[in-house]
């Protein structure tokens, strides 16, 4: 599919003058504005969804652009694969650096290591309890025995005595009730 119409439209003021300083942030906000999304959505495979990274890159990128603009071919397809091979090669290059070196660990000073925290945990269980609590009788019971104990809901079912859909049911409508309650108290 060819969008050659799209981008000359918005690219050709900077390809009819001579690049100046002027020229090239003009060409920048162009080359984002046409293809920030598009770079942006893969340099975030590249960097395996990492959106910090991955803004890094383009940020370096538009800047790699920037440097060369007088040396760039302005037909968009050619821009485009520019753009997309500088941020692969930087997104390489960034790979290779953080396999190479060994990653930083702070010193900690013995007195100073601490012990785990579980209240957080702590909290949570008995907030998860509370709301366990909130649920009607066949409900906490289906909850139980499928999540809790990792049975399938057909062995749920043929241990309650009742269809397989009774079963899906309660766990439905229970999760609602859960994420309900969970939510109000926060």
């Amino acid at each position: 599919m060819c969008r050659v119409g799209r981008h000359s439209r918005i690219l050709r003021p900077i390809v009819d003058h001579e690049p100046v300083s002027n020229g090239h942030d003009d060409l920048i906000r162009a080359l984002y504005q046409e293809f920030g999304s598009s770079l942006m959505a893969f340099v975030l495979k590249l960097t395996g969804h990492d959106r910090q990274w991955a803004e890094d890159v383009v940020q370096e990128t538009l800047i790699k652009a920037w440097r060369n603009a007088g040396k760039l071919d302005r037909q968009p397809e050619m821009l485009r694969a520019w753009l997309f091979t500088v941020a692969r090669r930087i997104v390489i290059d960034g790979w290779r650096s953080r396999s190479a070196r060994p990653q930083e660990v702070e010193e900690l000073e013995s007195d100073s290591i601490g012990v785990p925290d579980e209240s957080e945990k702590t909290l949570a269980a008995m907030i998860v309890y509370e709301a366990l609590r909130d649920l009607s009788p066949e409900q906490r019971e289906a909850v139980q025995q499928t999540y809790l104990r990792d049975r399938t809901v057909n062995e749920v079912a043929a241990t309650l005595g009742v269809p397989p859909g009774t079963v899906k049911s309660r766990i439905h409508h229970a999760v609602r009730a859960l994420r309900r309650a969970l939510q109000e108290r926060g």
